[in-house]
Formats: C-alpha cells, sequence, structure tokens
C-alpha cells in the first residue's frame, strides 16, 4: 500500500455520483434484503441487483464480495480500477474484478460516512478466517461506543486502538483535532485512507504505538475507545483488533488506571471493556479498586449491561475467529481442544463469568472522586451518551432543603399490588428517557416526587408530607434529604 494522492477524493466523488450511501443502498435492497445483509446472507441482495447500473455494481462488489466484469466495474469507478487495484482495494482477473477490502456506507447521529475495512468474513456460511492483522469493520461493538460517546464540541480527541479509524471520524464531527491510534499497521493506513475518504484528513492525525505510548504527556478532552478486551489464555495466537496480549482485564485496568492522567479538565474517558467476574470478589469491588491510589483522579460511572457464563463466552469468541466447526474452517477436534483449554484457564483463574459494559471516567476535578456502578441489562434509550453526560453534571450536586426541585416530564410511577387491595405492595419510579431506571419508592419518596414542580421548597414539601403523615418534621426532613439526593443524582427529580 503507497502512499495516498488523491485516490479517495477521486474515490468519494465515485461513490456519490452513484448514489452508493447508506439511504441509497437500503432503498435499492428493500427491507428483506437489508436485512438480509445484515444477517450476512447475500442471496435476496444478489437478486435485486441485477440491473447493472453502477450502483448494483458497487453494492455487488463490496457489499455483496461477487465479482463483477470488468466493463461494469470502469462504469461504477471511471479510471480508478487500476489505482484501486495497486492498493490493494481491488483485484482483477481475466475480465472481472473483486474485491479485496470492504467499502461501506454508514449513518449514524446525522453522519453519514464511508468506511473501509477488510471484507467482512462468513457471508453465507463460508469458511471464515481472520488473520491476525485483521482490519475490523462496522460492527455491533462500533456502533455501540458511537452511541456511548459524547458529542459535545471539544478541542482534542484521542481514539485509542483506532482500527478501521470509525471512531476517529465520528470524533472529527465535533472536535478541533483528533489523534488515532493502533499497532496494526494495516489498521493505521486504513484509517488514514477513510479520513482522507471522508474529507477530515487535516482534523486526524494518526500515529503508530501502544496504548497511551504514542500520546504520553499530552492532554485530552476526550477519549473513546474499544480496546482489545477479549479476556482467553496465551496461546501463541493473537488477533491484535481483539486480544490485547495482556493477562485477563488487564488491558482495560491499565487504561482505567492511566487515563485522568491524559484527560484535561472536564474531559471524559469512555471505554466499551469486558472485565471479570470474579468468584473472590464483587465485580463492582473489582473495578473499585482501580480507580484508587491513582496519582490524578476521576469520578466513574461503571454500567455493567450483560454477564456471560465462561462456555458462552469461550463459544461466542470461538465463532468470531472462525474456530467453531460450522463456519467451515475448523476440525472438531482443533475446536473441542482450543474449548476446553480455555474453560481450564477460566477455572484456573477463579472467574465464574465475565461482565460487559461501558466505563465513563470524567475529570470534574471534585474534592473526593464519585464511583457510581450500575447493574442495568434493560433496554436504553440510544443514542445513550447525552444521559450519561447528564450523570457529570450531577455527580456531585448538593441538594439543601431550600431548593426547588422539579420532576421531569418522563418519570412515571407504577403501583404493585393484589387487585382490590387498599395499598399497593410496591411504588415503582421508571425513567422513560435515557437509561431508563427504575426505583422502588416507599409512600413518603413517591409524594415527594410527585409534588416536585418548583412551586415549593424540599423543606415545604417534606414539612407538609410530615403533618398529612401525622410524623415528626425533623425526623422527617433526616430520613429524606439524603433521598432527594440521590433522586437528583439518579436522575429523577432536577433542581430548578
Amino acid at each position: 500500500m503507497s502512499d495516498l494522492t488523491d485516490l479517495p477524493l477521486r474515490l468519494r466523488e465515485a461513490l456519490e455520483r452513484a448514489g452508493f450511501t447508506y439511504d441509497g443502498v437500503a432503498e435499492l435492497l428493500g427491507p428483506l434484503a437489508h436485512t438480509a445483509l445484515a444477517r450476512n446472507e447475500t442471496v435476496p441482495g444478489l437478486v435485486r441487483t441485477r440491473g447493472g447500473s453502477p450502483l448494483e455494481t458497487l453494492v455487488r462488489l463490496f457489499l455483496l464480495q461477487t465479482p463483477v466484469s470488468h466493463e461494469q466495474a470502469e462504469e461504477a469507478l471511471p479510471g480508478l480500477v487500476d489505482k484501486l487495484s495497486v492498493e490493494g482495494i481491488l483485484a482483477q482477473s481475466v475480465g472481472e474484478v473483486a474485491a479485496r477490502l470492504d467499502v461501506r456506507p454508514y449513518a449514524a447521529d446525522d453522519t453519514h460516512l464511508w468506511v473501509v475495512s477488510d471484507l467482512t468474513p462468513g457471508l453465507d456460511g463460508l469458511p471464515q478466517r481472520v488473520g491476525s492483522d485483521h482490519v475490523l469493520g462496522i460492527s455491533s461493538a462500533s456502533t455501540s461506543l458511537a452511541q456511548l460517546t459524547l458529542r459535545n464540541q471539544v478541542g482534542r480527541s484521542l481514539d485509542l486502538g483506532t482500527g478501521c479509524g470509525v471512531q476517529a471520524l465520528h470524533l472529527a464531527t465535533h472536535s478541533d483535532q483528533v489523534v488515532a491510534t493502533d499497532v496494526n499497521r494495516r489498521a493505521l493506513w486504513v484509517t488514514r485512507f477513510n479520513a482522507a475518504l471522508n474529507g477530515v484528513a487535516d482534523k486526524i492525525d494518526v500515529r503508530d504505538g501502544s496504548f497511551f505510548e504514542p500520546v504520553a504527556d499530552e492532554r485530552f478532552d476526550l477519549i473513546a475507545t474499544n480496546p482489545p478486551f477479549v479476556i482467553s489464555p496465551a496461546t501463541g495466537e493473537r488477533l491484535v483488533y481483539r486480544d490485547s496480549g495482556l493477562p485477563g482485564d488487564r488491558v482495560v485496568e491499565d487504561i482505567v488506571r492511566a487515563a485522568p492522567s491524559l484527560l484535561a479538565d472536564g474531559g471524559w474517558c469512555q471505554i466499551l471493556a469486558n472485565w471479570i467476574i470474579s468468584k473472590e470478589m464483587p465485580w463492582d469491588e473489582r473495578l473499585a479498586a482501580w480507580m484508587e491510589g491513582n496519582e490524578e483522579q476521576a469520578d466513574a460511572f461503571v454500567v455493567q449491561r450483560e454477564i456471560l457464563d465462561p462456555a458462552s463466552y469461550v463459544e461466542l469468541w470461538l465463532k468470531d475467529a472462525g474456530h467453531h466447526p460450522s463456519t467451515g474452517a475448523a476440525h472438531i477436534d482443533d475446536y473441542r481442544h482450543r474449548y476446553e483449554t480455555w474453560l481450564d484457564w477460566f477455572e484456573r483463574q477463579g472467574i465464574e463469568g465475565v461482565g460487559f459494559g461501558w466505563i465513563n471516567l470524567h475529570k470534574s476535578n471534585a474534592s473526593t472522586a464519585r464511583h457510581d456502578f450500575l447493574e442495568w441489562p434493560y433496554e436504553v434509550e440510544q443514542p445513550i451518551a447525552p444521559a450519561l453526560g447528564a450523570w457529570g453534571e450531577v455527580a456531585h450536586a448538593e441538594v439543601g432543603l431550600g431548593d426547588r426541585l422539579v420532576r421531569p416530564n418522563d418519570i412515571q410511577q407504577e403501583t404493585l399490588g393484589a387487585p382490590g387491595a387498599e395499598d399497593p405492595s410496591a411504588v415503582v419510579l421508571r425513567q422513560q428517557r435515557g437509561l431508563r431506571r427504575a426505583r422502588q419508592a416507599d409512600t413518603v419518596e413517591a409524594a415527594l416526587v410527585g409534588a416536585c414542580d418548583g412551586d415549593l421548597t424540599l423543606g415545604q414539601i417534606l414539612d407538609a408530607l410530615a403533618e398529612i403523615l401525622e410524623a415528626d418534621a425533623a425526623e422527617t426532613r433526616a430520613t429524606y434529604l439524603p433521598v432527594a439526593q440521590e433522586l437528583v443524582r439518579e436522575g429523577f427529580l432536577t433542581k430548578d
């Protein structure tokens, strides 16, 4: 692969001219074929793209991984076929052109991009093998991180472990400068190409190096990373995009410990990660230890979204690497050996599960760092980033009796109990936006939230409730002032 010239710009012009955008492809394929392609099935798409138009040719070539005639390729990519072949994006044979890299239109958060990566493995159930320097394209993990990442306008951002560069492309829409790092040199070339393809090469500084080494002593307003977090034994094999080479979840721990020293005041580090669920210690205590004793502290909001048992985890990643017999690229004996080795290693390490979720670090410069841990496997509003930013704004909120609190419009109350019962057995407050948290409340707490419309102070509301319930006013204030502060910090109430 050579240095980039005007090829990315000319390729973009050809893609735009053909209408090779996310919406254009979705309209061409229709719901049936578009959904099938998301499952790695190409036949419905092949049926829908027989007309030979430039858009159909590009869809067949890059998304369906089907060779097209040389004539069709030249019509869709005029004057570019030879140049793209030299760069390794296309391959030519007698009369035909095939894709060697994926070129994919992408849309998220009102951002419309094209992303180059290695070809999607396993289409139509074909044997699935990826090389150690495989450059992963758009995936569920990359879209999850994109939805997680705050989109406030900032000065400097860091995409740590950039891969194909999709996070760097997102960051370039709201950052003055983006630094993108990786140890995979193929990934660095792809990221540079994607930056040029999307017209942001002047904003993205691509650097070769491991973890924070290329940015030592620098400060960033925002760090986004989907590190190679797969927790596996050291078997000598390594897929760079998912395996760090460090034991256990050490890669995530190292990032959590180091990131605060690279954050500017008010900066955020947002990590999509796996972590060990140990037989020895609760998961939140284990992760909390990573955040203690650092020279520079940060608030932390960790959300555990999913837990996989060891068997499910091993099966997931063996399939991902093409080592499951169903992929057609592995023998049953090899698969069973790998499976057993991995499970035995988990057992020796005292690992009873693997957690997946989000780690959000915020350099608030408060006198004491706040660390919140939430196990929340339920549906959330996407993108979730605004809700995480809102947490950062109120993490250190202090609530006094003179404050006027307001109940957000999305808060609903549910009562649970037997039909016909005079009083409910439980009252649940539930958010309809953001994290969509739920919180069980007693009678006073529910009434407090219901009365918070900004007209009365918190003290006035608590005194009125004490009078209605014939309770001691001072005791009611002492008991429910901390509850009101929790309600504000969790987003069930806001300060007027």
